[in-house]
């Protein structure tokens, strides 16, 4: 669980956000492992392909960080020094998206500080993972009830307090 380069033992989560401001979260993952190995281990991409799909029968794309790739399931960053006018309109349209994820993880550590305070965490003497579980779901029920930004930004409402709940005890 040590990372040289950040020189200190951590864990990892992989999160996807849900356009109604829910987010889905695996792990806790080594933190050594690429990101793209942790999407494939997490049984995400098997959930894609059976159930995101629109009304219309086309399947749904996550955004990811270029780490992903580009593959049927996720659509990336484009990163060259030559990109074409289409490309660089779709990695501005889709910088919108990335922002809300990251409003989504900080609402996450604004309402539960805690689970990001490093200097009181002890990762093989306290379940560090079930921490972090449980502060994204208290988030999620709090999304619920109250909305978010994302909810605000994608104008997608959020499902009821139950309805969640229910989902997320078959998880």
């Amino acid at each position: 669980q040590y990372n040289g380069w950040k020189r200190t033992h951590a864990i990892k989560f992989q999160g996807v956000l849900i356009a109604d401001g829910i987010v889905r979260i695996s792990g806790p993952h080594n933190r050594k492992r690429h990101d793209s190995r942790i999407f494939q281990e997490s049984g995400l991409s098997e959930t894609l392909i059976n159930h995101a799909r629109l009304p219309d029968g086309r399947r749904i794309q996550l955004y990811g960080d270029p780490a992903y790739g580009w593959n049927p399931l996720i659509t990336a960053p484009f990163c060259s020094v030559r990109i074409t006018d289409v490309q660089s309109m779709h990695n501005a349209d889709m910088s919108a998206v990335r922002i809300a994820v990251e409003w989504c993880f900080g609402k996450v550590l604004a309402l539960f500080a805690w689970v990001d305070f490093k200097e009181n965490q002890k990762l093989l003497l306290q379940p560090l993972g079930l921490y972090n579980k449980v502060a994204v779901l208290l988030t999620n029920c709090h999304t619920c009830i109250y909305g978010s930004q994302v909810v605000d930004l994608l104008r997608v409402d959020p499902p009821p307090l139950e309805t969640y709940l229910r989902v997320a005890n078959q998880l």
